[in-house]
């Protein structure tokens, strides 16, 4: 498809670019929240879930927002999100089941949490309510901790899994989703992972290109940066790091393609220092600061595909 082949073209050409990643579209929403991170939108680009987190990042609800002639309407808690530590969302390919992460127990009626696990909510129809969240299970879940789920469109599930008994930490893994049922997730190979974290894969719908999050890497600029692998006859190409203006000093993760904008989107830590300017400090101008969007604080980022091929 015409938009992979822009996506995968795009992405080769990160090195050098000029264009700065921006503060997505709805920047006025995100400001709402001291932390926001791991965006999901609809596949017909009428609905958004994001994670919105408190100052400590021990509390995540799960806010969702709909499209009403071309405008995003204000945003709420998800309806069955609040309670728990809930956090990265992603839709199925017909937009009737969200995949997202959790600590709530098993058993509705306690208030125990346990580790983190893949759940989901599903709907007969994108006019109805989503349905209370259901565990996914094994063998994707196990005793350890899942994390940040991404589907093909052939529902292959790629996500993170924390292994005590791995002498690595944070690795990704793949099931295969074969006659409606998932099957014994799979550890990607050592030329994705590494000796650290590696972390928050996005998958293509093809399962052609996976971008992911690694820590400190030899080629990192800091901290957790994104890089990117292609699938040439079921190898993947070595890692390509995805350079300025996507990675920075700071902690960047969570990548998410909205192919209906041909956007990429991703979340970040940076924060953008502006010259002092003593002798006109005053209180105005130091909230000003604080306040401003690349504060260091955990919030969204998108760069425009489109705009990235023009440049080459």
């Amino acid at each position: 498809m015409k938009v992979f082949i822009s996506f995968t073209l795009g992405l080769s050409f990160f090195f050098g670019l000029s264009q700065n990643a921006r503060p997505v579209d709805f920047k006025e929403i995100v400001e709402m929240f001291p932390n926001v991170r791991d965006l999901a939108i609809s596949p017909n680009g009428n609905e958004l879930f994001f994670s919105a987190q408190n100052v400590l990042k021990d509390r995540s609800v799960l806010i969702t927002l709909k499209k009403n002639n071309g405008s995003w309407e204000n945003p709420k808690p998800a309806s069955f999100s609040g309670v728990f530590h809930d956090m990265e969302p992603f839709f199925s390919k017909d937009g009737l089941r969200l995949y997202f992460v959790s600590n709530r127990p098993l058993d509705s009626n306690s208030k125990d949490t346990k580790d983190y696990d893949i759940w989901y909510v599903q709907r007969d129809n994108l006019n109805v309510n989503w349905s209370e969240p259901i565990n996914l299970g094994a063998p994707v879940n196990s005793d350890s901790n899942e994390f940040y789920p991404s589907l093909a469109d052939n529902n292959n599930m790629y996500f993170t899994r924390e292994d005590p008994d791995q002498k690595t930490r944070d690795d990704l893994y793949f099931s295969l989703y074969i006659n409606g049922s998932y099957h014994n997730p799979v550890k990607l190979p050592e030329t994705i992972n590494s000796d650290g974290y590696d972390y928050n894969a996005f998958i293509a719908p093809d399962e052609s290109y996976i971008i992911y999050g690694s820590y400190q890497r030899e080629d990192s600029f800091g901290s957790g940066d994104m890089y990117i692998r292609f699938k040439k006859e079921n190898t993947w190409t070595p890692a390509q790091h995805l350079d300025t203006p996507v990675n920075s000093k700071k902690l960047d993760y969570s990548p998410f393609v909205d192919y209906n904008t041909n956007t990429f989107f991703f979340t970040s830590e940076r924060a953008v220092e502006s010259a002092p300017t003593p002798d006109a400090l005053d209180l105005d101008s130091v909230l000003k600061e604080f306040r401003k969007y690349s504060n260091g604080q955990s919030r969204l980022y998108q760069i425009e595909l489109g705009e990235i091929l023009n440049e080459h």
